[in-house]
């Protein structure tokens, strides 16, 4: 199983805020999350997110996946 599994997306956005990103507003199911000097994340407020996804918007972010599931 996935390191990256089992994460839901109100969880994955309580992660986001650890490194400094703020909650901006919600649009249909998907919370869209901002920081000052990285991209804005859009994360769909799912009960669990697909590892890929999740995986991806860590990418986006430029947070080490270690660091990220450090917080998990």
């Amino acid at each position: 199983m996935s390191t990256l599994a089992n994460i839901s997306g109100e969880r994955a956005v309580k992660i986001f805020m650890k490194f400094g990103y703020l909650l901006g507003h919600q649009t249909g199911s998907h919370i869209i999350i901002f920081h000052h000097d990285k991209p804005t994340l859009s994360v769909p407020n799912h009960k669990e997110l697909a590892p890929n996804l999740l995986k991806g918007l860590i990418k986006k972010s430029g947070i080490p996946i270690k660091d990220f599931l450090a917080h998990k």
